[in-house]
């Protein structure tokens, strides 16, 4: 039973972990389509050592990276159900979530946000904004269910981490049955042949032959003393 409900929980947790990565993919998709067209812009002017830095182009790469890393860290996490990769993984998970909260309490208590955040000289933080105000219910659900989708990935990693690892034999004893038990099974089925004899020294390979003869003859001692003996009835 539990082997069935920790396959459950693998296999739940890598489909959530999917959905993190495809939204970490589509951030760096948006990140270097953002690069092309600052490039792009850039091209008539000369480049310096003052050159402004888009810096909300740099910053949604990164976000979209990490957001992949943190997927492969919770897919070797739920294949393995390693204690470190889970609790590395619930780590970044967490982190995650506290970042969006602080952005998005930030956002909704303080009037003056923008004044937070540096000047974008590429527009893209501008234009950024302008979206998610022209289309803030669907923007507004689609952060909720990223958010929900990462606190479902933390609390299967939970899960995961409070049943272990699996173990491949189930057995009392700390060592491996099919190896320290197979000589003593061979004993008892094929036991040892002992001969009685006189012990040869060096190499005879005629005394065999010898030994079978000598208990014929034995047995032809034996026979003869034994009629000798034989009672006669009246």
């Amino acid at each position: 039973m539990v082997r069935i409900v920790r396959s459950c929980i693998q296999s739940l947790l890598k489909m959530v972990n999917s959905v993190i990565g495809m939204v970490g993919i589509a951030m760096i998709m948006y990140a270097l389509w953002l690069i092309r067209v600052w490039q792009r812009q850039m091209d008539d002017f000369p480049l310096g050592d003052d050159d402004p830095v888009p810096w909300f182009i740099y910053t949604f790469l990164g976000l979209g990276v990490a957001l992949c890393v943190i997927t492969c860290s919770g897919h070797i996490g739920a294949e393995t159900a390693n204690g470190c990769c889970l609790y590395l993984y619930m780590f970044f998970v967490f982190l995650f979530i506290i970042l969006e909260a602080g952005v998005a309490a930030d956002v909704f208590l303080n009037r003056e946000w923008e004044e937070d955040f540096p000047e974008d000289p590429s527009g893209s933080f501008t234009q950024f904004k302008d979206f998610i105000r022209s289309n803030f219910q669907f923007c507004k659900w689609i952060g909720l269910s990223i958010v929900f989708v990462q606190g479902l990935s933390f609390i299967l990693a939970v899960i995961l981490k409070t049943l272990g690892p699996q173990r491949y034999y189930d057995s009392d004893d700390d060592c491996d049955p099919g190896t320290d038990r197979v000589p003593l099974l061979r004993d008892v089925v094929h036991p040892p042949t002992y001969v009685v004899g006189d012990p040869v020294y060096g190499p005879r390979n005629d005394a065999w032959p010898i030994r079978v003869d000598e208990k014929v003859e034995m047995l032809n001692l034996f026979t003869h003393r034994a009629a000798d003996y034989r009672p006669v009835f009246c």
